[in-house]
């Protein structure tokens, strides 16, 4: 066998080659091989990774023909900063960088590395999640974004790079069900809206905390009216029980919202 090959056999009993090399005390797989020299060629381009500094992962990235993109930036990580991660993190100065490809350049707070590190990011849909608890949890979550979110409507970014996830730079607009953060004659303003066999907007308030409220009485009205969905509903940590009683019973829904549930239920009468 050539240097950091292994044979191996499938179930099946096809045979194929895996690629290994050691550094540092570490025994790191490389990847699997229909063919001996692949595999060969897959350790000799580690080897020389790991041990020459001079090649930059960006170098690597773009000339490597054998290894993934993850490998050479767990690789170059590994012999930059001493630390093996499984996934392709590498570590910058007070931030890390997460390679969704060699082309995707994610940044995040040194505070998220213990998640991600143990946390793999998908992507289905442009929407990038990680698995947890074997669920599909939206990397926004992190945030406070709800798993809906829409870019530019209910969160946005302060340097306006969509790839710099660092805290700072991550704007939270909306952060309610229902909720639609507008500029109405230059000042800002939140609309309430439910959907029910479309959208019906419940009225524009002036802070989102009063819209959520407004959001969270008209799904009441529409399960009085005989609605039957399952709404999500708005937790406003941001008021007592007393504050919330008062504000719901205050707060005004829109009349043609009210005057289409009644139509509604004269429908069902």
């Amino acid at each position: 066998m050539l240097p950091g090959v292994y044979p191996a056999k499938r179930k099946d009993g096809t045979p194929y080659f895996r690629a290994g090399i050691h550094y540092k005390n570490k025994h790191i797989s490389l990847g699997s091989y229909t063919e001996e020299s692949l595999a060969h060629n897959a350790y000799s381009q580690a080897d020389s990774l790991l041990h020459d500094s001079g090649i930059s992962l960006e170098t690597a990235l773009f000339s490597s023909q054998f290894l993934s993109f993850e490998k050479i930036v767990v690789l170059c990580n590994f012999r930059d900063n001493g630390m093996y991660i499984k996934t392709p993190i590498y570590l910058r100065r007070n931030y890390f960088s997460y390679y969704f490809s060699k082309n995707e350049e994610y940044k995040f707070d040194i505070d998220d590395l213990f998640f991600y590190s143990q946390h793999k990011i998908l992507r289905r849909g442009g929407r990038l999640f990680v698995n947890e608890y074997g669920m599909q949890t939206s990397i926004f979550s992190r945030y406070g974004i709800p798993s809906h979110g829409v870019p530019g409507r209910d969160f946005t970014f302060a340097n306006g790079d969509s790839t710099d996830l660092r805290y700072s730079n991550v704007i939270l607009l909306n952060s309610y069900h229902g909720v639609i953060r507008h500029v109405q004659n230059g000042m800002v303003r939140f609309k309430a809206r439910i959907h029910i066999n479309g959208n019906y907007i419940i009225g524009s308030y002036s802070t989102s905390v009063k819209a959520a409220v407004a959001y969270n009485k008209a799904v009441d009205l529409a399960k009085r009216h005989g609605i039957a969905k399952n709404f999500p509903e708005n937790y406003v940590e941001e008021l007592s029980a007393k504050e919330y009683a008062e504000l719901y019973t205050k707060i005004k829904i829109s009349k043609k919202f009210l005057a289409y549930l009644d139509s509604m239920s004269s429908i069902s009468d």
